[in-house]
């Protein structure tokens, strides 16, 4: 009876005799599928921390910082990250968030997450809460750590484009357009869009603030009121008494006083249910060029909240991921130093699904809709697993947007121009100090000299008969 051997040696394949891949060899397919590399001109950088994502509002909440993994598992299944410079930036500190936050308030948020849970849900407690805290606006654990992470990628970002470090500057975990100089809004805490913008404006005369969410960037354009330095254009649904935050009519234009340098420089698209791709996207066109003709500005700033897109949990027009990015690459065409943030988006999927999609679009490359097989959790994906679901059919809404409303929006956009008197110029003066870089750049410098001088002193004690008589 013949016997055989209840092991076997192991033998490792050839390359070729199998079908199974590494993660890095189906990533490389995918590059090269995709046709995917380092853009020519320009730079692109990618700014995420990963400790974003592990945060959590709670089990209701529609915020969900969840999505930021799915965005980020897309753009590395497709090896977009070999075309970008990736950073994981540092958090902000207490004092770069002082930079247009009040002291009490940042100050508040420290402390606010070391209260217990009891106190949290004591519905007598409200006055606990200051500062606007409550359901849209929970406390929860690491609350303070959230804030200062994606502050400080945003911050990051700027500075990696005034350092001309970057081109296109990408941090999909910032956008946070409602937060207040002293309260939080709207599921916004920390409005980390100013804080770039003020970065920005140390460097650059001029900034224009795009703002693509379903919702009114009323927290940007209240910060920036009373100035001619940044031109805030928000395009939004608005229903002043049914749809948040209420604000950002059409003669919402800034002061009324027109002796106040920020008057007619906060301009407003209020628009009804429904918008489709096509007047979406010509709408863009159509009241952007006017303000970058009249304005002229030096860098453009542009929030990708994903709520606008067709079935968002809390939004109600009907645009597909295309629409939408196609307002990004009409952006990006215009050459100035960009800066690209997320901001609203309820349904994590479709939010990830058009964030990776505009980074394709800021690195210029033209993705295969059918998203690779190896992407993480694709399951969530399903059933089409397709980077390009239709969204427009998603709990349509009828589009009320008629042609002469519309139309209506574009005249009155170039009417408010009209009173801009060309772009302001900026008095050359002493640029302030760019505390975070210095503070970076001093650290290491004390650590090389603490290396150096450890080094030398070891090298004395060598022999020597008392330790640390070389240390001072």
């Amino acid at each position: 009876m013949t016997r055989t051997a209840v092991v076997n040696d192991y033998k490792h394949p050839q390359p070729g005799a199998t079908s199974t891949l590494t993660l890095d060899e189906k990533v490389g397919q995918e590059i090269v599928k995709n046709g995917i590399k380092r853009p020519k001109g320009y730079t692109v950088s990618y700014h995420a921390n990963p400790e974003v994502e592990k945060m959590h509002f709670g089990p209701k909440h529609p915020m969900k910082p969840w999505r930021l993994t799915l965005t980020n598992k897309i753009v590395l299944a497709y090896g977009m990250h070999e075309a970008m410079d990736v950073y994981i930036p540092r958090a902000a500190t207490f004092q770069e968030m002082t930079e247009y936050h009040k002291d009490d308030y940042i100050q508040f948020l420290s402390w606010s997450q070391r209260v217990t849970p009891k106190i949290k849900l004591d519905p007598e407690a409200s006055n606990i809460f200051p500062y606007n805290m409550g359901d849209d606006c929970p406390v929860f654990d690491g609350l303070y750590e959230y804030c200062s992470l994606y502050s400080g990628a945003s911050l990051d970002a700027a500075r990696k484009l005034t350092n001309n470090q970057s081109d296109i500057a990408i941090n999909w975990s910032g956008g946070l357009h409602h937060a207040k100089k002293a309260e939080a809004s709207g599921f916004c805490y920390i409005n980390d869009i100013v804080l770039a913008i003020l970065q920005l404006l140390l460097y650059h005369p001029r900034v224009l603030y795009v703002d693509l969410d379903v919702h009114h960037g009323d927290g940007v354009e209240q910060a920036f009121w009373s100035t001619d330095r940044v031109m805030t254009l928000s395009l939004h649904k608005y229903d002043k008494a049914n749809f948040f935050p209420g604000t950002g009519g059409s003669d919402d234009t800034g002061p009324k006083n027109s002796a106040n340098p920020g008057a007619h420089h906060s301009l407003n698209v209020p628009l009804q249910d429904g918008i489709d791709d096509e007047s979406y996207v010509q709408l863009f066109k159509d009241v952007v060029s006017p303000c970058i003709g009249t304005y002229q500005p030096t860098a453009i700033v542009i929030q990708c909240g994903g709520d606008s897109l067709g079935g968002d949990r809390l939004g109600c027009f009907n645009i597909n991921i295309r629409a939408h990015g196609a307002c990004v690459e009409f952006t990006k065409q215009l050459g100035l130093p960009l800066l690209v943030l997320g901001g609203g988006g309820y349904t994590p999927r479709n939010v990830a699904r058009l964030w990776a999609h505009e980074t394709s679009v800021c690195l210029g490359t033209d993705l295969h809709p059918s998203l690779p097989a190896h992407t993480p959790f694709i399951e969530h994906f399903a059933p089409d697993k397709s980077l390009y679901p239709e969204l427009s059919q998603t709990g349509r809404y009828d589009n009320k947007n008629t042609g002469k409303y519309l139309r209506e929006i574009v005249t009155s956009i170039r009417e408010q121009l009209r009173y801009v008197q060309g772009s302001p110029s900026v008095q050359l003066q002493h640029v302030p100090p760019d505390l975070g870089a210095i503070r970076d750049e001093v650290e290491r410098e004390i650590q090389e000299e603490r290396e150096a001088r450890d080094f030398g002193r070891r090298r004395k004690e060598r022999g020597a008969g008392i330790r640390g008589e070389y240390a001072h």
